[in-house]
């Protein structure tokens, strides 16, 4: 059996031989060697570089360049609406579908408007022969004119007769002489008086029939008033029967389709929706990154849902006022609290027309953009804008030196 001794000399060898899975830097330090620091001084010296490169790429990016990703693409969504109420029998879109401006998208039930235009012709027709009615009534009155005038003269006629015949008879009875009887005269006289009173009448007649004329003469005028404002009806009641077709305001492609047949549906009530081709980019720079933007500037344009493709835009415009100004509630600065915010100032940033007809229905309205405005293309795009200013005036210059 081994003594005591021997075992313990036994392990202290053991002790000595390191263990595999042992940390080297312990096993370093058991074996009496110092730590190495090479390691540590290389990976601070990466991360210095690291910090260097990436500080002086943010050094060099904000005096050079300046952009956003608070932008997004942008377009005009038209609202299809009915302008009557009804009932659609026809739908003749589908979801995304191409149409041209003045397609037809929907039909209604046309069955209450053609009533109500049938109503009105035959309003119209039945006032239309009120006015021949009136029309004759007229002439017949007109000729009742006529015959009293005519009997106006005859009764002059008889008056002057019977006065002339009155004047006789007195000339022949006076005084001195009796020429004729005093019945003779008092018959002249009385047929006179007669004669007198007969011819007012025929004059009071006459103004009747006069005044009958002007009546309906009046009446007349009133029917074809009717007339008039019943076609006016017409005009209304046909246009809304053309309401009943539903037609596409703008070219473009259908969205937000909710029509369905059987659908009852409100004036007003917006049916679809029709986004037209031509898109731009809105882009809500910030107010301190105005400085160096001005129209006509190219921008780089990186689509989200295009990746790996850059497009190059031009600014178009700016807003007139903050976005914060358009808001349902603005912020109201007088107030106490008040907190100064960077505010955002949208900027119109448009495509080029080729760039549109090669991604045509790619870019849709509400995609997410990054814009970016290189300063240095922006130098150089102002110094070939300058160069050509100035050839187009030494050209207008010298057209004006040949005439």
């Amino acid at each position: 059996m081994p003594t005591q001794q021997s075992q313990q000399a036994e392990q202290k060898v053991l002790s000595a031989v390191p263990s595999p899975n042992a940390n080297p830097a312990a096993q370093a330090q058991a074996a009496g060697a110092p730590p190495s620091n090479k390691r540590v001084v290389l990976i601070a010296g990466l991360i210095a570089l690291a910090a260097a490169g990436a500080g002086g790429r943010m050094w060099y990016r904000s005096h050079n360049f300046v952009e956003t990703e608070n932008a997004y693409v942008a377009g005009h969504v038209h609202p299809v609406s009915s302008r009557i109420a009804g009932v659609v029998s026809k739908v003749l879109v589908d979801d995304n579908q191409v149409v041209k401006a003045g397609d037809v998208i929907a039909e209604l039930d046309p069955f209450d408007q053609t009533v109500r235009v049938e109503q009105i012709q035959a309003q119209i027709a039945a006032t239309e022969q009120q006015v021949l009615q009136a029309d004759a009534q007229i002439a017949q009155v007109n000729a009742q004119a006529s015959a009293a005038a005519a009997q106006v003269a005859q009764s002059q006629a008889q008056l002057v007769r019977a006065t002339q015949d009155a004047e006789r008879f007195g000339q022949l009875y006076t005084s001195q002489m009796k020429a004729v009887s005093k019945a003779e005269l008092d018959a002249a006289n009385a047929a006179r008086a007669s004669a007198t009173a007969d011819l007012a009448a025929r004059k009071d007649s006459a103004a009747a029939a006069k005044a009958q004329i002007g009546s309906a003469t009046a009446a007349r005028e009133v029917l074809k008033a009717q007339v008039n404002v019943l076609k006016v009806q017409l005009k209304d009641a046909q246009q809304q029967l053309a309401y009943n077709r539903i037609v596409a305001p703008v070219d473009g492609r259908i969205g937000k389709r909710t029509l369905e047949v059987g659908q009852r549906v409100q004036p007003g009530q917006q049916l679809t929706a029709i986004v037209q081709d031509n898109v731009w980019v809105t882009a809500n720079f910030k107010e301190t990154q105005l400085a160096e933007l001005k129209a006509g500037q190219p921008v780089h344009l990186t689509v989200d849902a295009l990746p790996g493709k850059e497009l190059v835009g031009r600014v178009d415009s700016f807003s007139p006022a903050s976005g914060a100004q358009f808001a349902l509630l603005p912020a109201d600065n007088a107030t106490g609290n008040f907190t100064k915010i960077v505010q955002r100032v949208p900027v119109k940033i448009t495509f080029k027309q080729e760039d549109l007809k090669a991604l045509q229905g790619r870019l849709v309205p509400g995609m997410s953009v990054i814009a970016e405005v290189s300063l240095k293309e922006t130098a150089a795009y102002e110094k070939a804008q300058a160069a050509a200013n100035a050839q187009k005036t030494a050209q207008a210059n010298a057209q004006k030196t040949a005439h």
